[in-house]
């Protein structure tokens, strides 16, 4: 992103992500258009994340030098917005199914399967895209992607009785349950690659000396392990967490939609 102040970059960045800024063409490679470079970098990220990110790498992967980048775009800050706004254009709620048409129950709670897409088409973006997990920390890019997604979301609680400013927060907070879920979902997932074991040969390991130094000290511990392991089959069940989190967030929803206003 653009530092503060920099108003000249901040609009050339928009000016790209909107199409808006014209351009002479010269001096730049025949067919290495900006389309194909966003789509090399998401390339390059998804297969490596952001660590593997570099100009050079999307250049690489697209067959030139590093130098036919920058005349498309400014550095690797810019075109991480343009790559961000890009995969957030993937999540799209324009069929017969959208937020704004999906689970019609007629009973007040149409909103809370409207939601439960928004949640899913969220964590299906995280999976596809993990790196996009990493840019939180920044302010987003702003583009059509972005804008058109939020327009599209917000759609899933228009009209149930929110202010403008709560329907931003009630989406927040579902989009917030999708990200952090989604995180801990795809470690979870990817520990025993990374550790080198799985659930099973790391707890014949360290079941047999929880079962010397609990005991009675810890008898509340010792009955929920046991009770949550075999109901889990393993250590964790990512899914039912994550089935289980998301109804919890909505029924707090459902309590805010209909609470007393008077």
């Amino acid at each position: 992103m653009a530092e503060a102040g920099d108003e000249r970059d901040r609009v050339r960045t928009l000016d790209l992500l909107w199409g808006t800024r014209e351009s002479s063409g010269l001096g730049r490679k025949p067919g290495l258009g900006l389309d194909r470079i966003v789509a090399a970098g998401v390339d390059v990220a998804d297969d490596g994340g952001l660590d593997s990110l570099s100009m050079r790498r999307v250049a690489d992967r697209l067959g030139v030098g590093a130098m036919s980048l920058y005349r498309h775009v400014r550095d690797k800050a810019e075109l991480l917005d343009l790559m961000v706004d890009r995969v957030l254009a993937e999540v799209r709620y324009d069929d017969a199914g959208g937020p704004d048409g999906a689970g019609d129950t007629g009973d007040g709670n149409a909103w809370r399967p409207r939601l439960e897409r928004v949640a899913d088409e969220n964590r299906a973006l995280f999976e596809r895209h993990p790196w996009l997990l990493g840019r939180f920390e920044s302010r987003p890019p702003l583009g059509p992607g972005t804008i058109a997604k939020y327009d599209a979301e917000l759609r899933a609680v228009d009209g149930i009785g929110l202010s403008d400013v709560e329907m931003d927060l009630v989406l927040t907070l579902v989009l917030g349950y999708a990200r952090d879920a989604t995180a801990g979902l795809l470690a979870w997932r990817s520990l025993p690659e990374r550790s080198g074991q799985d659930d099973a040969r790391w707890w014949a390991e360290h079941a047999p000396h929880m079962a010397r130094v609990l005991g009675d000290r810890y008898a509340l511990a010792a009955r929920v392990g046991t009770a949550a392991t075999s109901q889990y089959g393993g250590l964790h069940d990512a899914e039912r967490a994550w089935a289980f989190g998301l109804s919890r967030v909505l029924d707090g929803i459902g309590s805010f939609v209909g609470r007393d206003r008077s």
